[in-house]
């Protein structure tokens, strides 16, 4: 049975929602990635847009290149739907490698790395590969900012809703967007955030829990990524069953799957992307440099040693790269009680929770690749990531391995 609440049941509440959206706004897009939450919102939204007279439904794909064969044949599939109206994006976008200190990001669909491609372009009316059809593209643009453009070019100055398939319960990033109360919403509903002048963003199963989807495709016989099957049989728990790029912060933890479950494009995925290989080896073991780990200290080194050792280790654009964030760390604790020097360790627990400074942390940073240095309270900026491309069209693939190129910055 789907989770209730005291009337009714968290699908027939996304039904309501999404009547709610159809009738207040005549131009309404959904972002489907091929995972089993934006598939079961396609299906419904479907539905939705049938009962109003509002077919087809307007759907962005954006496509990453790395992905499952499965979820490609589930793309085509909706893609295909008469009720559908696809925008299947295939561009060169700069997307996060997380299992790489070499090659810290890399673009999808780039055409100068095209004989390393996983797959050929798909061959469907939709796809959209040329980087001029959209008057705000530029080769290496950033997903995220990609997604504001497109809902900004789809608009056309409209009030325009974008329909989300994120649920609470998958992460608690996704919960905070929805539990935030700053954010400006549309007529003060929580499960929505404007994102631009006229443009907002829509959660209408926020609140479904995993087994919820799995029970509404069996009740309404929906299509969905057949790769959900594989996975249940190589034994993955429903809760962990997730499709995203495979060489992100977080997604790489799920990168051995590609091994298991398509060899042959887990083949293309280590020869595409710096790295795969190796995030592979250490992401099944969770006492490993990607999860929370111990850090196994070498002979002869403290924390701060170690962390100066691995940064002599890297390519002089990163080894700054890195040296920048850490010294503005430093230099916030040393306003904030500690003058001197900042300790080896600190309370684990004030660690995880980023309100105590030390060395050990600084080295799970380094160990982690957090190309950002989350773990010491940054975040990315717009500014930062218009440096880190410069750097990575400036630099040749043959170059990057150069400790002694003094070319980058």
């Amino acid at each position: 049975m789907l989770k209730r609440y005291k009337e009714t049941t968290v699908y027939e509440e996304s039904v309501n929602r999404l009547d709610y959206i159809y009738s207040n706004f005549d131009k309404v897009y959904i972002s489907f990635s091929g995972g089993k939450d934006s598939g079961i919102l396609l299906n419904m939204a479907i539905d939705a847009a049938r009962r109003h007279n509002k077919l087809p439904v307007h759907t962005l794909i954006i496509d990453l290149e790395a992905q499952y064969g499965h979820t490609v044949d589930y793309i085509t599939r909706m893609a295909s739907k008469p009720e559908v109206k696809p925008y299947w994006i295939c561009l060169p976008i700069h997307l996060r490698n997380a299992v790489s200190q070499f090659q810290p990001h890399w673009i999808c669909w780039d055409e100068d790395k095209r004989k390393a491609w996983v797959r050929e372009y798909p061959d469907h009316p939709s796809v959209i590969k040329d980087p001029d059809y959209f008057p705000f593209f530029r080769k290496g643009m950033e997903f995220e900012e990609f997604v504001l453009e497109f809902g900004r070019w789809f608009s056309g100055g409209e009030e325009t809703a974008c329909l989300i398939g994120i649920r609470t319960d998958e992460s608690y990033n996704r919960y905070r967007t929805i539990a935030n109360f700053t954010k400006k919403r549309y007529q003060n509903k929580q499960w929505s955030t404007q994102v631009d002048t006229g443009l907002y963003n829509f959660y209408p199963i926020y609140d479904w829990a995993t087994k919820d989807i799995w029970i509404a495709n069996r009740n309404y016989q929906f299509d969905y990524n057949k790769i959900y099957d594989l996975m249940y049989l190589a034994g993955v728990p429903l809760s962990k069953m997730r499709l995203c790029q495979p060489y992100g912060d977080d997604q790489r933890k799920g990168l051995y799957l590609y091994k298991i479950l398509e060899p042959e494009t887990w083949g293309k995925v280590v020869h595409r992307v710096e790295g795969a290989n190796f995030g592979n080896r250490y992401s099944e073991n969770s006492r490993t440099v990607f999860g929370n780990f111990k850090i196994n200290l070498p002979e002869g080194h403290t924390y701060e040693s170690y962390a100066k050792f691995l940064l002599e280790t890297m390519p002089p654009y990163l080894r700054n790269h890195y040296n920048s964030k850490i010294n503005k760390f430093l230099e916030y604790w040393k306003k904030n009680g500690y003058k001197k020097n900042i300790p080896e360790v600190a309370d684990p627990a004030l660690e995880a929770q980023k309100k105590a400074p030390s060395w050990r942390r600084i080295c799970k940073v380094l160990l982690k690749n957090d190309y950002w240095c989350r773990g010491l309270s940054f975040s990315q900026t717009k500014g930062e990531m218009e440096r880190q491309l410069n750097i990575f069209f400036k630099i040749p693939s043959y170059n990057i391995y150069d400790h002694t190129d003094n070319r980058a910055e």
